[in-house]
């Protein structure tokens, strides 16, 4: 039976390459999908995207722009679980707007909410408070598919190089659809998936 999958796009396509999740999931739409997949174009409404997952799904993968430091449209594939603190602390996994929908809360709080800026790491973590408070089940695993931006300034339309990640990124996302058959990382240390490609 084929695993319940949701490949979700976030980002803001008003603020330049900050609009490479919407406009890839667009394009990987036009492709023929497995029974159980779903791909879904959520922009900036990331409290959206965490209720929705609380229907059951075996894998969530986030389609967003990811800076990292690498050349503007090279490509990563993360697992949010296994980041390291430095990556978390870089932002990594957020979307280009940073960490500015992940703001820290004290003791015992949920995280802070800001609906122009939920970064993947906002939108897990909302979620899972969410699956706390009503018993559902996350995901059993989660992945980002980044890339990295030139520009998320204001204004409509990927950079040149990021528009040329687009086609990469949806065979990515298709050869996605097998990993996720797989078993995930074992806790022994196996190595998290990463994917660095300059188109």
């Amino acid at each position: 039976m084929s695993p319940k999958v949701l490949i979700a796009g976030i980002g803001n396509v008003f603020l330049g390459d900050d609009g490479f999740g919407v406009e890839t999931v667009r394009a990987l739409s036009a492709h023929p999908l497995p029974d159980g997949v779903e791909v879904v174009d959520f922009g900036v409404r990331g409290v959206h995207l965490a209720y929705q997952l609380l229907d059951g799904y075996d894998a969530l993968v986030l389609v967003d722009a990811t800076a990292r430091g690498g050349a503007p449209g090279t490509l990563y594939l993360i697992e949010p679980e296994a980041a390291t603190a430095t990556d978390a602390e870089a932002g990594a996994g957020a979307g280009a707007a940073g960490a500015a929908g992940a703001q820290a809360a004290g003791p015992g709080e949920g995280p802070v909410l800001d609906g122009h800026h939920m970064s993947p790491d906002t939108v897990l973590a909302l979620l899972g408070a969410l699956c706390a408070g009503t018993g559902a089940t996350p995901p059993r695993r989660t992945l980002v598919l980044g890339c990295e931006p030139a520009c998320v300034e204001e204004g409509i339309g990927l950079s040149a190089p990021v528009a040329a990640a687009v086609p990469e990124a949806v065979r990515t996302a298709l050869d996605l659809l097998d990993l996720l058959d797989r078993p995930a990382p074992d806790e022994a240390g196996a190595p998290r998936p990463e994917l660095r490609r300059t188109p």
